[in-house]
């Protein structure tokens, strides 16, 4: 009798699996922006906690169900959250349009004070300022902005400019600091979302900047061996120290 009811529930058990498993389809997609290459964009599936990395034509492949939440985060554009719908996997090809960021080349800040009247004095503490509206601002919807960008996250560009600064300060003949993006690939294939989250405690927007800070690291090359597992975590910890005392202010 107890060995009946046990196949029984392995077969249960068994079934509930494959339904699981079978629940998810393959979603193919592409993230698209009209004025810069969309190289080095990670998804993430909160739901299942899994990541993909578009290629340099934006397309992307992901393993997702109807409700799962699509996170899109990179160096170059705002994040970008999207729950799935049944008709994402209805039509061709599901397309996401990511918005640029606009302030993290110099070249493009130092023009565009150029065009406007200078403060004087210390205008970086004009810069860090964070502006709220008034009764004469349009109402926004805070809990679902209509282009699905995270309103009032993480203050990126300050952090991209303070990560930069140390990387540029260590590979001074290094101009393009996130080409090469093989150990950020083999990371988010080996390594858990909820790692990144929980226990490094970083936000969506900020995965791929770390990863890029850890990746300039030469020790990053010897980490890329399947029996370097634990060193790799280990590797990916300390890092994390040493980002969060740049990126913490």
């Amino acid at each position: 009798m107890k060995t009946k009811i046990g196949i029984l529930l392995f077969s249960l058990f068994c079934q509930f699996c494959f339904g699981q498993n079978e629940s998810r389809k393959t979603l193919k997609g592409q993230v698209r922006n009209d004025l810069a290459p969309v190289e080095n964009v990670i998804v993430f599936d909160a739901n299942s906690k899994t990541g993909a990395v578009v290629n340099q034509y934006g397309f992307f492949t992901v393993m997702a169900k109807v409700n799962d939440t699509l996170v899109f985060s990179s160096l170059t554009f705002k994040s970008k959250k999207i729950v799935l719908s049944e008709k994402d996997f209805i039509t061709p090809q599901f397309v996401v349009t990511l918005e640029v960021f606009t302030n993290e080349l110099k070249e493009v800040l130092i023009a565009a004070k150029k065009e406007l009247n200078p403060v004087n004095g210390g205008s970086q503490k004009y810069v860090d300022l964070m502006y709220f509206g008034d009764e004469k601002s349009a109402l926004k919807n805070t809990a679902m902005p209509r282009d699905g960008s995270i309103e009032y996250g993480t203050d990126f560009v300050r952090i991209y400019k303070d990560v930069v600064k140390i990387l540029r300060r260590n590979n001074p003949e290094k101009i393009d600091f996130y080409k090469d993006t093989s150990f950020s690939e083999l990371v988010l294939k080996k390594v858990n979302y909820s790692f990144f989250a929980n226990t490094l405690n970083l936000k969506d927007d900020e995965i791929k900047l770390f990863l890029v800070f850890c990746e300039n690291d030469p020790k990053s090359r010897m980490l890329m061996q399947p029996s370097e597992e634990f060193q790799l975590m280990d590797f990916l910890i300390t890092k994390n120290k040493e980002y969060k005392k740049i990126t913490t202010f």
